[in-house]
């Protein structure tokens, strides 16, 4: 039999003598009980393949261009460690710029960011906008150091401020509205708010916790957004909703009525349904969001003097480092254990201070289904 060589592909046997077909570059494999070597099928089957390796190479970012930047920011190590969420956002970001992507290098300046900011901000909305300055700011503080532009030309774009007639996305929730979601929210689903609500853990936080992560009174965790730990003492109000728990096999601290581990999405279904259903009764007001919980914890505790520092030991928002030792984390929870308790006595003060809704809040006695 006659060995068939074909350039940029490799053609071997395998560990049980059965031929085997790649191609190098792509490492796409080819069928070949379908097309076996040496046939037409096979030949046509490997111009196919280079013929979209070639569409890739074309399609690559080239150097010296604006998409060459965005494509090496990319495979930073600083990059790749981002939360999913932001790289994610980041993607898009790329994907607004990708008309543009060809844009050489050397006639990159803050007026044509400014300007890139600006018909950002018209076609996909001023948080949007702001978020491509994001990312190009860091795009270009990553390559100074690789000579591969000369300055960040991103960094004095002015960002967009938020229109006035525009509510605040995450807005701090009312006492009454905690309250009322309380009330009516199915056994899982209240649970999974008191967490949120007592700590001030993000939602996607949250819904990760896992059961070894609470050690007695404390719980023990990294911010997935920053990568920084935080140690959040619990209050005898989380404590409570916490036992009332029904009992699971997941190894996270929440679950949903199957005894599995909510997703994000799946949660974020099951709040959403829950939600709009109280807006039609009129039992709470439009806007209501769970990382809106976030913001409620930090507002509370600024209106009730703690500086911005304690609060954000509590919420997580330091610089994140890599090197923490355990014995700052547990000088960390005792502070923060003083933060958590002026929560908790300002939340008592000010339910004390609400008087009844006159409307209907009978609890939903339906158990959740995602």
């Amino acid at each position: 039999m006659t060995h068939v060589r074909v350039k940029g592909f490799k053609i071997f046997k395998d560990r049980h003598g059965k031929p085997r077909c790649y191609h190098r570059e792509t490492g796409h494999k080819i069928d070949l009980t379908s097309a076996p070597i040496g046939s037409a099928e096979f030949f046509a089957e490997c111009e196919s393949i280079r013929a979209i390796a070639e569409a890739q190479r074309a399609k690559a970012p080239k150097a010296g261009t604006l998409g060459g930047l965005i494509q090496s920011y990319f495979e930073t190590e600083h990059y790749q460690n981002l939360a999913e969420a932001t790289r994610r956002d980041y993607r898009k970001c790329a994907d607004f710029l990708e008309p543009i992507r060809d844009t050489p290098i050397h006639i990159i300046d803050t007026p044509l960011i400014a300007g890139i900011h600006d018909k950002a901000a018209k076609k996909i909305g001023w948080r949007r906008a702001n978020m491509v300055r994001t990312l190009l700011s860091e795009v270009f503080r990553y390559n100074i150091p690789k000579g591969l532009i000369s300055a960040n030309f991103a960094k004095d774009v002015i960002p967009k401020r938020r229109p006035r007639d525009q509510t605040y996305a995450n807005r701090p929730w009312t006492i009454e509205e905690r309250d009322t979601v309380l009330r009516r929210a199915k056994p899982r689903v209240r649970v999974a708010l008191a967490l949120m609500m007592n700590t001030g853990l993000d939602p996607s936080d949250a819904l990760r916790l896992r059961k070894d992560q609470v050690d007695g009174d404390t719980i023990w965790g990294v911010r997935g957004k920053t990568g920084e730990e935080v140690a959040i003492p619990i209050s005898p109000t989380l404590q409570s909703a916490l036992d009332r728990m029904p009992n699971h096999d997941a190894e996270t601290v929440l679950s949903n009525s199957r005894g599995r581990a909510w997703t994000y999405n799946g949660f974020s279904t099951v709040w959403y349904r829950f939600k709009i259903a109280l807006e039609k009764e009129g039992l709470i007001e439009r806007g209501l969001t769970l990382k809106g919980l976030r913001h409620t914890v930090a507002t509370t505790l600024r209106e009730a003097g703690l500086d911005e520092r304690r609060i954000a030991d509590l919420l997580g928002q330091k610089t994140p480092s890599m090197a923490r030792h355990y014995s700052r984390s547990a000088n960390l929870a005792d502070k923060n254990r003083e933060t958590m308790a002026t929560l908790e006595e300002e939340n008592r003060r000010r339910a004390e201070s609400v008087k009844p809704s006159q409307k209907s809040v009978k609890p939903d006695r339906n158990e959740d289904q995602i």
